[in-house]
């Protein structure tokens, strides 16, 4: 992998992680488009980490007083007394289901199911829930409303983000909508719910690449890329939560429709192959 793609994937990953629209089916289309191999699915995940210090930097706040609460909950024996503790648990307990199927079906996330024909019919299916979800939440509630079966539905909805070209804050966000959850109280859970995932992810599929070797080259391609997914990753959380403040996710909806009948006409007319 040359230093222009790295650059290049790293940006895809920033600004596609934390936008509704797929990071791994744009991993997968640019790269297509290009000429340019498969980066796979290790890779993908391994650049995670850079959007991962992304998050960790936007949200420092929330995550310092979520911990405090956490640790005064448990030295008083009281671990859901506080809100912000509740909150902590319920990420932590949200990340199970994700966690259970991404072991479970391993072999076919990094396999079968990065067919460019899943990718787009996943793009679709998940626009046309976004845009249901759009036209159907009441939009009341906020971060601190959410209660333990909201974080529950969240997280199983997080799990489906593991078909490539689902999206994890598009999943997330659907469901949050979809409960009630203002667009910007939605987008702030999804991030906050994508830590220990992502961070997980990014560190398990790491180990392996390193354990298999990269070369001293691979290893400059990768950092470059997770360097630049952490750069482009903050910008993208500020410029969604400020759009979500005042618009709609429309453009989100049809953007993913739009992609997905756009990727399934190049694969008819034999432009692009479904995988490799």
């Amino acid at each position: 992998m040359t230093v222009v793609q790295a650059i290049t994937l790293g940006l895809v990953q920033g600004i596609t992680e934390f936008l509704p629209i797929s990071s791994i089916a744009h991993l997968r289309v640019v790269p297509a488009l290009l000429g340019w191999s498969d980066p796979g699915a290790a890779f993908s995940a391994v650049i995670q980490l850079g959007t991962l210090a992304a998050v960790l930097v936007y949200f420092a706040s929330d995550m310092r007083i979520m911990a405090r609460a956490v640790l005064r909950g448990l030295a008083d024996g009281r671990p859901w007394a506080s809100q912000e503790a509740r909150l902590a648990w319920f990420i932590l307990l949200g990340t199970l289901p994700i966690g259970v199927c991404g072991l479970a079906f391993k072999r076919y996330i990094v396999g079968e199911l990065r067919s460019l024909y899943v990718i787009a019919g996943s793009l679709i299916v998940l626009g046309i829930l976004l845009w249901v979800a759009e036209k159907k939440a009441s939009f009341r509630r906020e971060v601190k409303d959410i209660g333990w079966m909201d974080s529950q539905l969240i997280g199983l909805a997080q799990a489906l983000a593991l078909i490539p070209g689902s999206s994890r804050s598009g999943t997330t966000m659907t469901a949050a909508m979809f409960l009630g959850l203002t667009r910007e109280a939605a987008a702030r859970f999804s991030f906050l719910l994508g830590i220990p995932a992502i961070g997980a992810a990014g560190l398990f599929e790491l180990q392996d690449l390193l354990k298999h070797g990269l070369g001293s080259a691979g290893l400059t391609s990768l950092m470059i890329g997770i360097l630049t997914s952490a750069l482009s990753g903050y910008l993208a959380i500020d410029l969604l939560l400020r759009y979500l403040r005042t618009r709609t996710t429309y453009v989100f909806a049809w953007y993913r429709i739009g992609l997905g009948l756009l990727l399934l006409g190049v694969l008819t007319a034999g432009v692009l192959q479904p995988l490799g």
